[in-house]
């Protein structure tokens, strides 16, 4: 499955010189976040293809005004090419907020989850926020949740795709496997081959 993901960063590439010859072959679109509804808009509108998305913490107007014509995965599954999709938004926060969430209430809402994920299965994972110590940040606000480490080793998805962690954050090279788990960080633009083997 050939996907475009995209995250945080909207990028002059698409925005402002698309040229469709340069996504070829694109059959979805993963976005993990904090961009705006306009913008995946016309990323939809212009590929045509399925636009997944899951909220960003800068993403509060999606309540009354999702961008249209796409899919919100926050909590939910979706089968794409016959990969299982299952998405999470939001990020780590001391206090509670719209898509800010402590590590105790993400970890409820995986708990509240988990016998539907272990019904489904899980081939892909996206989130907005990265797993801790995986790919996150250090301070608090960008570290990322322990509960969906605990996700990746009880159900070694083929991929966790995230955002959050602006690649700029940092100069360390992160992570790029997590047991069975690629990890993939979205942050702006990338086209990339997905490749799961899988019911």
């Amino acid at each position: 499955m050939r996907a475009l993901i995209v995250s945080d960063v909207t990028s002059a590439y698409i925005w402002d010189h698309f040229d469709r010859r340069n996504f070829e072959g694109v059959e979805v679109v993963l976005s993990c976040g904090d961009l705006p509804a306009s913008y995946l808009e016309f990323i939809v509108t212009l590929l045509n293809v399925p636009l997944l998305y899951v909220p960003g913490n800068h993403d509060k107007s999606f309540r009354t005004a999702p961008p249209q014509g796409c899919v919100d995965m926050d909590g939910q599954f979706a089968r794409v090419c016959g990969k299982r999709v299952f998405g999470l938004g939001g990020c780590r926060s001391p206090h509670r907020d719209i898509h800010q969430y402590t590590e105790k209430d993400m970890a409820r809402r995986v708990k509240r989850l988990t016998p539907l994920i272990k019904r489904k299965g899980i081939d892909i994972l996206m989130t907005h926020a990265p797993a801790f110590g995986l790919g996150d940040g250090k301070d608090l606000f960008h570290q990322g949740f322990e509960c969906f480490r605990e996700l990746l080793e009880r159900f070694e998805p083929c991929y966790h795709i995230f955002g959050h962690q602006h690649k700029s954050y940092s100069h360390e090279k992160p992570p790029e496997q997590a047991g069975a788990t690629r990890l993939i960080n979205a942050s702006g633009h990338r086209i990339v081959d997905l490749r799961c083997f899988g019911p």
